[in-house]
């Protein structure tokens, strides 16, 4: 049965990666999809046969049509990408041809820029240059019946892809969930730099921290509790060298003080289910975002990747991360 958003308003984006059965697997399993068709994109002919691939030009791809309530076409890059090897001319996994060719289909010219920041992003984590096609859709045809959910009817099917990326190792996140030890426990298993931050209110030092200049996207949690904190949509270079924020995720439970140490009188957050210190906020942010700077030291936070937030449990937080 078809998934419904709850308002209607599905967008579809098709994606090419290798053989289809694995990929619309993986995209089945992922939140916020509600439906996905395998099929042969861009091609040469109207009506394709999967025996003639070789000679029509057409890509094996997924149709994938999803609800952006709850999930975004950023995040969904994300996890297309974390299974293929977008330098591989005509090649995934043991499949060779052009029909296993990558690629990124599109239909609305919306897309466009999301498209190309992801290819920017992905570039930069190799040294050849990536293959992907991206092309403006020219045809799509649904693959054969016995393509159709082929590794739900063929569990020892072939698969190039490893399903453990959509394996959650802990559960749903839930508010109140996250515990937080005492102490001396934290001292043994904190990292020193993040033990000074959280527990004895230090500050690490600009631009020799983990997450001032991070451009993948994800969210960022309390790295004692495991809280949803702030997501990359509103991380921006403010040029002070820690991670910088337009304003924390929606849900998350952030705590502000008035600090006067350092001779300074500024504004403090902490996390309010850790007491975790967390930086300072500050009113020199953009304008056109209210005006904040939420300037947050990389040691106490810990970042999930988009594409592993359905593992650690964060999937209700997918279409934050844009």
């Amino acid at each position: 049965m078809t998934k419904q958003t709850n308002d209607g308003a599905a967008r579809e984006i098709r994606l090419a990666g290798g053989c289809f059965w694995g990929m619309e697997a993986l995209f089945r399993r992922i939140p916020g999809v509600l439906d996905v068709t395998t099929g042969y994109a861009n091609g040469r002919t109207e009506h394709p046969r999967y025996e003639e691939l070789s000679e029509t030009g057409h890509a094996e791809t997924v149709e994938v049509r999803y609800d952006p309530a709850q999930i975004s076409l950023t995040a969904l890059l994300c996890f297309f990408f974390r299974v293929i090897d977008p330098t591989a001319y005509h090649r995934q996994g043991g499949d060779v041809g052009t029909q296993y060719r990558t690629g990124i289909y599109y239909r609305d010219e919306e897309d466009m820029p999301v498209i190309q920041k992801a290819l920017i992003r992905e570039q930069k984590k190799y040294k050849r240059r990536i293959v992907t096609e991206v092309e403006p859709l020219r045809g799509f045809c649904p693959a054969e019946d016995y393509h159709q959910r082929y590794l739900e009817k063929n569990p020892g099917g072939y698969c190039h892809i490893d399903m453990g990326l959509m394996a959650p190792v802990h559960g749903e996140w839930k508010p109140g969930t996250g515990q937080t030890p005492d102490r001396d426990t934290l001292k043994q298993t904190l990292p020193a730099s993040s033990y000074a931050v959280t527990q004895e209110n230090g500050t690490e030092p600009p631009f020799q921290n983990a997450y001032w200049d991070n451009d993948e996207p994800g969210i960022y949690v309390d790295i004692v509790t495991g809280e949803p904190l702030f997501v990359t949509t509103d991380q921006f270079e403010s040029g002070c060298g820690w991670p910088s924020f337009t304003h924390p995720i929606r849900s998350a439970k952030i705590i502000e003080k008035p600090d006067a140490s350092h001779g300074m009188l500024r504004t403090e957050v902490r996390s309010a289910s850790g007491d975790a210190h967390l930086g300072h906020v500050f009113t020199d942010g953009p304008a056109e975002t209210g005006g904040l700077r939420y300037c947050i030291n990389s040691a106490a936070l810990r970042f999930v990747p988009c594409a592993e937030m359905v593992r650690e449990g964060y999937a209700a937080y997918l279409h934050e991360v844009r």
